[in-house]
């Protein structure tokens, strides 16, 4: 039976799965048990910090076996969880902090050689200084409707709002994801997305805990210690985004053995995007030993949305994100919005009740700000932000699928394309690429007109060394649209 709150999981899973390894980082190897022991030692030592329920801490730091006990031991102690991305600066970081309402800031000091300064008025405890090994083992009382946490959006179209989401649709959400991608206990699960995203506290520890899976957390993505993990530890679990598979497939190797390093136990990977290149699906396939491979969409105010599933064809796969996951609706606005209904849609924005109801409306429809299609078995197809779409001479022209093609392309690695002013056509492309071997820009142009309808072909390509990005990862397109607009 599935847990009523986070809590209970933690409990549940230590008498579910007891001496077995629930995380791995380093030199420490905690079994189910005494995660679930330091849990509740950490909770106390919220308690006795003047942690109540309802209160909320941060957490700014990476991800280590200290942010999950203090995660799941504020949790326990009646708290609400409030990450922040690690690679914020202080001002960034304050606002999260200062808006989120936290009492308490947890850091771990030097994490990138920076300091991790709290806003004023806010007590800051350095994860290494023993903190949460200082309470006595302790428990509150929680409820499922409880808000558990409060994840901070990307801020790609403005400042970040913070996502009200509760224990019970975390655990629901995230017990479905696990089915879904196949986790099974004794799975080892090397955790490369970051905890402070929901991708890798919830799909990841959190669904690691429902389904018995060994947590390895690393904090930063490096492709020859990720291959040296999933050699000696016997990795069988590998989600993320698509700069990971990318990573693992650079590396020399063949099918089993990548980077001198053993692969072969490799069997689940998971991924989602709007710009997955179906190639890229393919040579995951091809040139990997995973023998289950998800592509998904999702978003912080609702979790997974769609997945593609077990036994779906190659082409479904790479090309579509899947069906509607159980208990969601999806639809789409008159204009090709992709609009979301079902019970994990958020419980709103922190103190925005303006942009909450601008998001949701009353029917329950949250609005994605994302495009997109079905094809004819009910699959969906994202094109993209709905902001990022531009006009070609009437033709609607969509950035992510632009950039699929391009990224088909045996030298580019990288693309983003943006829509700039034209006198005569209102709008065209231009292509920003990172490129992984040599390419002109005649070269790739003429390779674009072959593959792609006219108004669709870029008309201009800029090379950069690396793509602009936020915070969190994603590619700053307004830097690239500034960059591409003449003087």
């Amino acid at each position: 039976m599935t847990p009523a709150t986070i809590p209970e999981m933690v409990l549940a899973a230590a008498d579910r799965f007891g001496d077995a390894e629930a995380v791995v980082d380093g030199p420490t190897r905690l079994g189910f048990g005494d995660l679930a022991t330091r849990v509740r030692v950490a909770a106390g030592a919220f308690a006795s910090a003047g942690v109540g329920r309802g209160d909320r801490v941060a957490i700014w730091a990476p991800n280590s076996v200290e942010w999950i006990v203090a995660a799941f031991g504020l949790l326990t102690a009646g708290g609400v969880l409030v990450p922040v991305n690690t690679r914020f600066r202080a001002e960034e970081a304050a606002d999260v902090v200062v808006r989120g309402g936290a009492r308490l800031l947890l850091v771990r000091g030097g994490f990138l050689g920076r300091d991790y300064p709290a806003p004023p008025g806010v007590r800051v405890v350095d994860l290494g200084s023993g903190f949460l090994d200082d309470g006595r083992p302790f428990e509150r009382a929680v409820r499922p409707d409880d808000v558990a946490d409060i994840v901070f959006t990307s801020g790609t179209t403005g400042r970040p709002k913070g996502v009200l989401m509760d224990h019970a649709q975390t655990l629901r959400k995230y017990g479905s994801w696990g089915d879904l991608v196949g986790l099974r206990e004794g799975d080892r699960y090397l955790v490369v997305s970051p905890f402070f995203h929901t991708f890798g506290y919830k799909a990841g520890c959190v669904a690691s805990l429902l389904k018995g899976c060994t947590i390895l957390p690393v904090p930063v993505f490096d492709v020859d210690r990720v291959l040296e993990l999933v050699e000696t530890e016997r990795v069988t679990v590998l989600p993320g985004p698509p700069a990971v598979y990318h990573g693992l497939l650079a590396a020399p190797g063949d099918r089993t053995t990548r980077g001198g390093r053993d692969v072969s136990s490799l069997r689940v990977a998971a991924t989602g995007a709007a710009d997955i290149p179906a190639d890229l699906v393919r040579r995951m396939r091809a040139d990997l030993p995973f023998t289950s491979i998800t592509t998904a969409y999702g978003l912080t105010e609702a979790g997974t949305v769609t997945a593609s599933r077990p036994g779906d064809a190659f082409e479904d796969v790479a090309g579509t994100v899947g069906a509607p996951c159980d208990g969601m609706e999806v639809r789409l606005a008159a204009d090709g919005e992709i609009l979301v209904r079902g019970y994990s849609v958020m419980r709103g924005y922190l103190d925005d009740p303006a942009a909450t109801a601008e998001a949701i409306g009353p029917d329950g429809w949250l609005r994605t700000g994302d495009l997109g299609a079905f094809d004819a078995a009910g699959r969906l197809l994202v094109k993209g932000r709905k902001k990022d779409m531009f006009l070609v001479g009437g033709f609607n022209a969509y950035p992510a699928e632009i950039e699929g093609f391009l990224m088909e392309h045996p030298a580019v690695a990288e693309a983003a394309v943006v829509g700039v002013p034209d006198a005569r056509l209102g709008q065209v492309g231009v292509a920003f690429v990172v490129a992984r071997a040599p390419v002109t820009v005649a070269g790739l142009l003429a390779w674009s007109r072959e593959r792609m309808a006219g108004y669709k072909v870029p008309r201009d390509v800029v090379f950069l060394p690396e793509l602009p990005r936020n915070a969190a990862g994603k590619v700053t397109k307004d830097v690239l649209r500034d960059a591409a607009r003449p003087a």
